[in-house]
């Protein structure tokens, strides 16, 4: 069976140096008050290298004492003995050592995911616009991952093998200096050839697991698709495909066995060979009395320590330069310049604002695409109270000029002016505090009805929640399921209708309650129905608030205090709807006749 392919085996490496090791210890900031844990920890770690160097010693000198010309069995007592007491030590040592790292890590880890997170979410949108979701996601996981695996054993593995090889080859060479020679010559060599020879095994089974993985795709593409397969009568070309792909397949893993078997030839000839020449120059040396059986033993028992530290150490530097690379990625979220928020308290109070907006001369392009002006000069009022409904052809800027009055961007040039100051001279949390969207595409939390609802208002009441939906036209359906309010809604409320996630949308503005509120298409994805039942609750929040209606069907828009046709980023005609269809040649009119023609 290959081998399962681990989230964080192909994550990217960093180089070590100067500069990417400066960066990657910027994580013990993170470390707080449990910084006592690591320097205890490593403490154990030298106490648990410490014992280990002294078995092999301590077998050698036991060894030793049953040589048939002098027996002593007193010694062997005393040697057994202090090794049960090694045993033992050795065995507390680890056990403090591996408690006290993953401690240590994990409360590190903690605080530096929270860190992450609560700066991420106060990036501003132009970061998102220009980062995938995944890539952060994985920053998120299989980084954090990769980092928590390295401080929690990989460090604490690669130290204690580093002391092992250094005190290994120094008791060697305290125990024959002319054995460590050899020793050194071949080992060493052998197992560092055969650390690459494993990893380049390893990159072949990993190529074989990708080409299973892409046969299982179209499997699971063609049963997924299975009427169009069947429809176009391409079940022999399906089944082709599919052929070609397992062939790929045991080809790649026929390739792999050829290597396999090498690599085992190579560990059975080079590795064994080297083992056995040393113990053959081992026994030469006791034969001629300048070595005891017991040395004899106890250089074997260093040199197959040394071999696996420099065997393992390898491995284990690949998997530091990993976490390296994955600590700059994260300090990479931590680097970005966020927006001034203040997410460390429940406001419980909102800085009423009364709703009067007015853009001035806003020119503005999107930070990704700066060779396209998206508001190009745009000017426009909305008293406390109006309804503004902005229409246009796609791509007109409609969706932007939203995005823009939530401060998701600043203007280029030009200004917004909120009751007739400066939209930048508001804190962004109160501003938004103020503001109310009930998007076209309704994203709900995979939580209950509730849960969903309260985003508006975190601290409301049961009674508050409740009222809000009979304001939003959602409390019979809601009433109607068995668990009523705490009905999960699943991932991105997929339980329910587009026009019962539209109500709930609503229902949480109306919770909300806010000076300002955007209403993005909210109504152009329903069937007449749920169209007629939320535009019904639309119109009853929109009473008394200040509110923006971008729409595609100009039919719900008729009764807006103001219609504002944009084209090209600018406005090129405002008024009622009256007034625009008297306009000959408007764009109104013309939209509006279109979209009559289609009915």
């Amino acid at each position: 069976m290959a081998r399962k392919v681990k989230e964080t085996d192909d994550l990217p490496k960093a180089k070590l140096n100067k500069d990417s090791l400066k960066k990657a210890l910027r994580i013990f900031q993170y470390t707080g008050h449990h910084r006592w844990k690591l320097y205890v920890g490593l403490i154990f770690l030298l106490l648990t290298s410490a014992t280990a160097l002294g078995f092999p010693k301590l077998l050698g000198i036991l060894v030793d004492a049953a040589d048939p010309k002098h027996p002593n069995r007193q010694l062997a007592n005393e040697i057994g003995l202090v090794l049960m007491c090694v045993l033992i030590l050795q065995s507390v040592f680890s056990f403090f050592r591996v408690y006290l790292f993953v401690n240590y890590t994990e409360n590190t880890l903690a605080n530096l995911r929270q860190a992450v997170y609560s700066h991420l979410i106060k990036l501003p949108m132009s970061y998102f616009a220009q980062n995938r979701v995944g890539d952060l996601n994985s920053r998120m996981s299989s980084d954090l991952v990769q980092i928590q695996d390295t401080l929690t054993t990989t460090i604490a593995e690669f130290l204690r093998q580093f002391v092992i090889i250094i005190g290994g080859i120094a008791f060697l060479a305290y125990t024959s200096f002319h054995l460590t020679i050899l020793m050194l010559s071949i080992v060493p060599v052998v197992a560092i050839a055969a650390v690459i020879f494993g990893r380049f095994i390893r990159k072949t089974s990993r190529l074989v697991q990708e080409k299973i993985a892409e046969s299982n795709t179209i499997i699971e593409e063609t049963l997924q698709g299975i009427a169009s397969v069947k429809a176009f009568a391409n079940e022999f070309f399906e089944n082709r495909r599919y052929k070609k792909s397992t062939e790929v397949i045991v080809q790649n893993a026929i390739l792999g066995g050829k290597y396999r078997g090498a690599f085992a030839s190579f560990i059975i000839f080079c590795l064994f060979g080297a083992i056995v020449a040393v113990v053959w120059y081992g026994v030469v040396l006791a034969i001629n009395n300048e070595l005891s059986i017991g040395q004899l033993m106890q250089f074997l028992l260093y040199s197959i320590f040394v071999g696996a530290s420099i065997g393992g150490i390898a491995e284990l530097y690949a998997q530091i330069q990993k976490a390296v690379g994955a600590t700059e990625r994260v300090f990479e979220i931590l680097d970005e310049h966020p927006e001034i928020l203040d997410i460390h308290e429940e406001k419980t109070v909102v800085n009423r604002i009364n709703g009067t907006v007015e853009f001035q001369d806003v020119v503005f392009r999107y930070p990704s695409r700066k060779e396209l002006v998206v508001l190009n000069n745009l000017t426009l009022k909305a008293s406390k109270g109006e309804t503004i409904a902005i229409v246009g052809p796609s791509g007109s800027g409609k969706s932007t000029l939203v995005a823009m009055l939530l401060r998701f961007y600043d203007p280029e040039a030009g200004t917004i002016l909120i009751d007739g100051k400066d939209a930048k001279t508001y804190s962004l949390t109160d501003l938004r505090n103020n503001m109310a969207i009930v998007p076209q595409d309704v994203l709900l939390f995979g939580g209950s009805i509730k849960e969903n609802i309260a985003y508006g208002k975190p601290n409301a009441t049961i009674e508050e929640i409740a009222e809000a939906s009979r304001k939003a036209n959602a409390l019979d359906f809601i009433e109607s399921f068995p668990q009523k309010f705490e009905t999960v809604v699943g991932e991105r409320g997929i339980q329910l209708s587009g026009g019962q996630r539209q109500r709930i949308a609503i229902a949480r503005a109306v919770l909300k309650d806010p000076s300002i509120l955007i209403l993005d298409e909210a109504t152009s994805s329903l069937d007449s129905e749920s169209e007629r039942v939320v535009q019904e609750a639309l119109d009853k929040l929109m009473v008394g608030r200040t509110s923006f209606v971008i729409a595609h069907r100009l039919s719900t828009i008729r009764k807006a205090d103001k219609i504002v046709v944009i084209d090209k980023g600018t406005v090129r005609e405002s008024g009622t709807h009256e007034e625009l269809m008297n306009l000959e040649n408007g764009m109104y009119r013309s939209l509006s006749r279109m979209q009559m023609e289609l009915v």
